[in-house]
């Protein structure tokens, strides 16, 4: 059976998607919508002066609000009803998988199956709400002062019931591209909102070469390069694993004992994803971005440290690393419990070769965890300080690297993985139906 399956991936062609006709309508249906999404970020919110609201963003453009426009797609920039994207769905999201780790309640909701998920994502729909209404009252009240056209008790009520809207709007677009489309929803989305400003990033490159800025044409062939390098280096890491070999007793069958049988255990080299970069920068940018506000008239030791915190300084850096490091050692002992893996692998009868089961096999689990999350820590630092030292030292236009093309990358992966699967599902039934028709015409 595994050979038939190897056989038929070998000989997967993708000429056979002509043929897919329910893989052509899911992939129509994610573009639909993406494309309902694109038009959605040119909307403006009633009542914003554009002219302010320019200048504004010119003055904070490194701080967290150049960071949240990036994941919006350019929606913040210019303040439309999706200026708060789909970010406070995922940090519900990420707080309520945090809660189902610590809260016991939760947990047991949990292990309830298809039901109890369905409670938690509910819980987190209620989380959405709260946050996204928070937020955007807090935008309300930031765009008050110089931003809005008629301040008042009108606009914030109208700008936060726009702004909940939006994102609600949103959550309910990525869940049904995920049901009917093609992929992730939620994560299509932001990796459509990121790739959107690549071609503008990319004529400002050709502007400043063509001006000279960035010496000439021999440094663009250098920067093509270098993504294709580091596109690669990323593929590799996020697909490099550890398997740790499984071995099951033999087992008696009727009147014969079955052979013991082998398989693994996939550890993933990053088991964090690209959560840690994004806390990092959250946590890192939001009290620079306060201090950059406070600074303007403020106290001399405020600028002073607003200035060695910048982006691109030592400093920032030093804590930058330090945040990303900490944060995936913490998601990863969250999403990966040593002892509740030990103990279903002792409850099914599997146990590591030349590991005792129980607590000895959780010990050793942890040891190889513990060694995979210190290499996938350095490649996650690595990977988020190459836009810092291009945009600080070289003077690069665009953000290249860091959490956008992390999440490029593995949207990429997933999605093409999926439309694999589905072409291998359609090969899979066209065979099952010639098998079915011969063996017919046998029978006659």
């Amino acid at each position: 059976m595994a050979s038939a399956a190897e056989q038929l991936a070998a000989n997967l062609n993708f000429s056979s998607f002509s043929k897919a006709k329910e893989l052509q309508k899911r992939i129509m249906f994610a573009l639909v919508a993406l494309v309902i999404y694109r038009l959605g970020t040119y909307v403006p919110l009633p009542g914003i002066d554009p002219v302010a609201l320019e200048q504004m963003f010119t003055q904070n453009q490194g701080g967290i609000l150049g960071m949240l426009d990036l994941f919006a797609g350019g929606a913040l920039q210019r303040m439309s009803i999706f200026a708060l994207n789909i970010m406070p769905y995922i940090s519900a999201s990420i707080i309520m998988q945090l809660m189902t780790s610590i809260s016991p309640t939760l947990g047991e909701l949990k292990k309830e199956g298809q039901a109890g998920r369905r409670k938690i994502n509910q819980y987190t729909r209620y989380g959405t709400v709260l946050l996204t209404a928070v937020q955007a009252y807090a935008i309300a009240v930031g765009l008050e002062e110089n931003i809005a056209i008629d301040p008042g008790i009108f606009f914030r009520a109208t700008t936060v019931i726009t702004l909940v809207g939006g994102t609600m709007f949103l959550m309910w677009l990525g869940e049904q591209i995920t049901s009917r489309g093609i992929g992730n929803g939620i994560s299509l989305i932001i990796f459509a909102g990121i790739v959107a400003q690549l071609p503008t990033a990319i004529a400002g490159t050709l502007d400043m070469s063509s001006r000279g800025l960035l010496g000439g044409p021999l440094v663009i062939v250098g920067l093509m390069v270098m993504v294709v390098v580091v596109i690669a280096f990323i593929v590799f890491m996020e697909r490099a694993q550890r398997r740790v070999l499984i071995q099951y007793p033999k087992r008696q069958q009727a009147n014969q004992v079955a052979k013991g049988e082998q398989s693994h255990m996939p550890l993933k080299l990053n088991t964090a994803g690209v959560i840690p970069p994004i806390f990092a920068s959250s946590l890192l940018l939001m009290p620079l971005t306060v201090a950059g506000f406070l600074a303007e008239g403020g106290p001399e030791w405020m600028t002073t440290v607003t200035s060695m915190l910048g982006r691109g300084q030592p400093l920032y850096i030093a804590f930058y690393v330090l945040l990303i490091v900490f944060f995936c050692f913490f998601y990863t002992a969250i999403v990966f419990n040593p002892e509740e893996t030990a103990d279903n692998l002792k409850r099914y009868g599997g146990f590591i070769p030349g590991i005792r089961p129980g607590k000895n096999t959780a010990t050793y689990l942890d040891y190889v965890l513990t060694r995979l999350t210190v290499v996938g820590a350095a490649y996650l630092s690595a990977v988020c300080l190459l836009p810092e030292i291009l945009i600080s030292k070289y003077s690069i236009p665009f953000y290249f690297g860091g959490t956008s093309l992390l999440i490029v990358v593995n949207v990429t992966m997933d999605t093409v993985g999926q439309i694999h699967s589905h072409l291998m599902a359609h090969q899979y039934e066209s065979l099952l139906k010639r098998t079915k028709l011969r063996g017919k015409g046998r029978r006659r």
